[in-house]
């Protein structure tokens, strides 16, 4: 699996959507949503690629429900770059990858 964080756009969703084996996750919503981390992490690792927005930077939300959904996301990622055999992180458009190689184009 390769896990691929940072800024997602419309634009981009698009096309990864169009890629076999691709999971875009809204990771805060699914983390939030999600009784157990580990296997909604384990589900997910089944995917070729999981892209995941990242929602940690910026200013901590002051609503307790939002921090919370916040934090599990961050754990999800946690648990999600654990199992991937490659992380990128992507900010403004260049990849930076954090654990593991690309794979030839």
């Amino acid at each position: 699996m390769i896990f691929i964080t940072g800024p997602l756009y419309s634009g981009k969703r698009t096309f990864a959507q169009r890629l076999p084996g691709t999971r875009i996750a809204e990771v805060q919503a699914l983390a939030a949503e999600a009784e157990d981390l580990e296997k909604l992490a384990e589900e997910l690792s089944a995917y070729d690629i999981v892209m995941a927005t990242e929602v940690g930077g910026g200013v901590v939300p002051m609503d307790a429900g939002e921090r919370a959904a916040r934090e599990a996301a961050g754990r999800l990622a946690c648990l999600l770059a654990a199992r991937a055999g490659c992380v990128v992180q992507m900010f403004c458009g260049i990849p930076t990858v954090l654990k593991g190689e690309l794979p030839p184009c």
